[in-house]
């Protein structure tokens, strides 16, 4: 029987984003009906009757499942789609995670039936969330001696840990075998764990999860996979709310999503699949492009290639025979040069003054230019945005994740929350203190006409006022009239009044919260920034993004309190070592009994079940709001501001990017800066790669990691980093090296033979000019 789904591939930059959309197109508006009727399923197919699915299909029911790699794209796919049937047909693009997300909550009710779990919507866990309650609930296992076997501290362990589940679900693993898997995987690995400890806290951590209504992206991922694909009346309902599949990048999808396509197909859905054998960049986050690969047996095969001869074209070859043959390199084209230097430092400064001359000459424009580097630190980032800008050339850092303690907002209005709240005095500092009342006496005039000085309250005056006003105390620190400070006509009139009213704000917020008139913490800091930040001005952009990841943490974190605070007050003992054992929901094998003895309470005052007395609740609120002051200060919580995309033109701004953030977003520039082109990491997965990634791939399930598998990944890994690369470039590449690395070692990578060629040929030209 012939197929009519289409399995589509090609290189990056080669049209298969576009042929999806092509294809979906004609199944919307086709006129010889080529399986037009896949919405009715009917069996014959009328040819004289155009069929159009927009007809037929509500705005609730779209008719089509269609799935794009990452967020990112997924907005781009949908914008294209629309803008292609211009509006007229509705779409919903989600992510793979997005789509199990949104049918397990929809689906719920079927899921507590099954698993017999309590009847409560589910809250899903952030993941700095989730890492903060795993830690608590296994810190009693994870002891110096467990911590010194794994060779890694608390943290690490514990995020090790949480992604060996993550791995499992995506690879369709139930947890239960998650020992089995680790059992031969971990064979030759110097890890000195033993595999059914780590599963057995993994049981543990999502039977406590289930109980209280708590969903991570594993925990998500396996219930959709081992019970909600599998189940009969939810694979009815696919076949009534899908009869099409269109996925753009498959190779970026974790394996558990071909078992969702197997369903459809099977059911008799056609599809159209894109897939780039030069992909794979969530290789080792969980994607399983070999196994996804496995679908074009079940449709029509596309190859597409690009019109003209590209740049990938023409050096894939020659690069890639460097790594294999470096003795036999053959000449690089012109538009392949280098830029050398001993330190990283001299690196830095001279791959910016390049650029910077180029722009200015005309050359190229700061949108066409691209730096890219296997790793960014903060001091190459610094510096380079640094120098460019000076010479008014904007740079854009993809997915600069910075914590959000690193912003001065956000560390004033947790310490104005430290002031406010009793019990938080060890959390406050006199430099603290300082930086809030310089934060909090800005001036609200707009951008448009900046005053000489943006604040009140200049950090000279802040640091004399905090240093003769404020009075430290572990329960009730305070802030004292400036009067009490002798000189205090020194501080001027303007730095006065300005902490009179902030003094004064304080106080009445303190009594609004003795008299419970503060109805949560996330109140308190939404009336700060309406009073001191807001105030009728306008923001600057990444303070805006900032304030609102700060009000979407605490949000989320009192959110679950509350839950939790919901299953105290059901007389339950939270995360006492009996509750869990035998919290199994059925349905779920129980964990072994060896080695399982149970965390503390997560929080002595928090989870115990305490006395209901107002003091007794208000020494848990005040303790939650410093668990949550201190997870931020850890850095563990970050601003990812959206849209990530500008309004209207591309911004007019040199990209930097590490090379998973580039290849990630799909972007495309006429010049590449190749940043530490002598750096080992090109090779190196990095934190691209999950610990213990390799054993949950379908094609090696279980098996050992060993030095050659290593190897072979790194070769075939940078293989496809070049590829990929060379198709997202136009007209020049600049490999940037220097000798040294940041550390003073010498860098000897992977790709320093091409630095050496680019550098022969350079000097051959040279010669040849002379």
């Amino acid at each position: 029987m012939v197929s009519h789904s289409i399995w589509i591939i090609g290189s990056s930059r080669s049209g298969k984003t576009t042929r999806l959309i092509e294809q979906f197109c004609s199944w919307i508006n086709t006129e010889h009906g080529v399986h037009g009727l896949f919405y009715t399923k009917k069996a014959k197919l009328k040819t004289s009757t155009s069929v159009s699915l927009s007809l037929d299909i509500q705005q609730a029911k779209p008719g089509v499942l269609i799935l794009s790699a990452n967020d990112d794209n997924r907005r781009q796919l949908g914008d294209k789609i629309v803008t292609n049937t211009q509006g007229k047909y509705p779409v919903r693009v989600k992510t793979p995670l997005g789509f199990f997300q949104d049918d397990i909550v929809l689906f719920w009710p079927l899921l507590t039936q099954l698993l017999n779990l309590k009847a409560q919507f589910p809250v899903r866990l952030r993941p700095e969330t989730e890492q903060e309650l795993a830690t608590k609930l296994w810190r009693s296992q994870l002891d110096t001696e467990t911590l010194q076997r794994a060779g890694v501290n608390e943290y690490r362990l514990v995020r090790r840990i949480l992604d060996l589940m993550q791995l499992a679900a995506y690879s369709g693993t139930p947890c239960e075998n998650i020992a089995e898997v680790l059992q031969t995987g971990l064979e030759d690995n110097n890890v000195d764990l033993e595999p059914q400890f780590l599963a057995s806290l993994l049981l543990d951590w999502r039977n406590w999860c289930l109980e209280r209504g708590f969903l991570t992206y594993g925990i998500i991922t396996e219930l959709y996979g081992q019970h909600l694909l599998n189940h009969e009346n939810y694979q009815q309902h696919l076949a009534k709310r899908y009869q099409a599949v269109l996925a753009d990048d498959v190779d970026e999808y974790p394996g558990v999503v071909r078992n969702l396509f197997e369903v459809l197909l099977d059911q008799g859905a056609i599809a159209a699949f894109s897939y780039n054998p030069d992909g794979g960049v969530r290789l080792g986050l969980g994607a399983d492009p070999e196994y996804m690969a496995g679908l074009a047996k079940r449709c029509q095969v596309e190859t597409l290639a690009g019109a003209t001869e590209s740049l990938a074209d023409r050096l894939v070859g020659p690069m890639v025979e460097s790594l294999t043959e470096p003795m036999f390199l053959s000449g690089l084209p012109s538009i392949v040069k280098s830029i050398q230097t001993t330190s990283r430092a001299q690196l830095l400064r001279q791959t910016a003054e390049v650029i910077a001359n180029a722009i200015k000459s005309g050359d190229v424009q700061p949108e066409q230019v691209a730096i890219i580097a296997p790793g960014l630190d903060a001091i190459a980032r610094y510096t380079i945005i640094e120098i460019l800008t000076k010479q008014n050339i904007p740079v854009e850092s993809l997915n600069d994740q910075r914590p959000l303690i690193s912003s001065p907002v956000i560390r004033a209005l947790l310490t104005m929350m430290a002031l406010v709240y009793p019990g938080l005095g060890r959390l406050v500092d006199r430099d603290a203190v300082a930086e809030m009342l310089v934060v909090l006496s800005r001036k609200p005039e707009p951008p448009q006409t900046p005053a000489p000085l943006p604040t009140n309250i200049d950090p000279v005056r802040a640091g004399l006022i905090a240093d003769y006003c404020f009075v430290p105390h572990p329960d009730h620190p305070n802030l004292l009239p400036v009067t009490s400070f002798e000189r205090w006509d020194r501080i001027g009139y303007a730095a006065t009044t300005a902490y009179g009213e902030i003094l004064q704000w304080l106080e009445e917020q303190r009594s609004q919260q003795e008299l419970r008139l503060i109805p949560s913490p996330i109140s308190l800091l939404d009336r700060a920034i309406q009073r001191f930040l807001w105030n009728g001005s306008n923001l600057p952009y990444d303070q805006l993004a900032a304030l609102r990841e700060l009000l979407e943490t605490a949000q989320h974190y009192w959110e679950i309190e509350t839950r939790l605070k919901q299953s105290r007050g059901a007389g339950e003992e939270i995360l006492s070592q009996e509750s869990i054992v035998n919290s199994q929901p059925s349905g779920f094998g129980s964990s072994d009994s060896t080695g399982t003895a149970l965390a503390k309470p997560l929080s002595t005052t928090r989870f115990a079940n305490v006395e209901k007395t107002p003091t007794a609740s208000q020494s848990i609120v005040n303790n939650t709001i410093a668990e949550f002051i201190q997870l931020l200060r850890r850095g563990t919580i970050t601003a990812n501001p959206y849209p990530l995309r500008p309004i209207g033109s591309v911004r007019k701004a040199v990209t930097l990017a590490t090379i998973f953030q580039y290849r990630a977003s799909r972007r495309f520039h006429q010049w590449h800066f190749w940043l530490d082109a002598g750096s080992p990491l090109w090779a190196k997965g990095g934190a691209a790669t999950l610990f213990g990634a390799p054993f949950f791939l379908q094609n090696r399930l279980g098996q050992p990691w060993t030095a050659e598998d290593e190897k072979s990944a790194e070769q075939t890994r940078l293989q496809r980093i070049l590829s990929d690369l060379l198709s997202r470039v136009s007209q020049r590449i600049y490999l940037c090296h220097s000798d040294l690395a940041v550390n003073g070692q010498e860098q000897l990578g992977p790709l320093l033979p091409l630095v050496h060629a680019a550098v022969s040929m350079e000097l051959e030209t040279a010669d040849t000019n002379s």
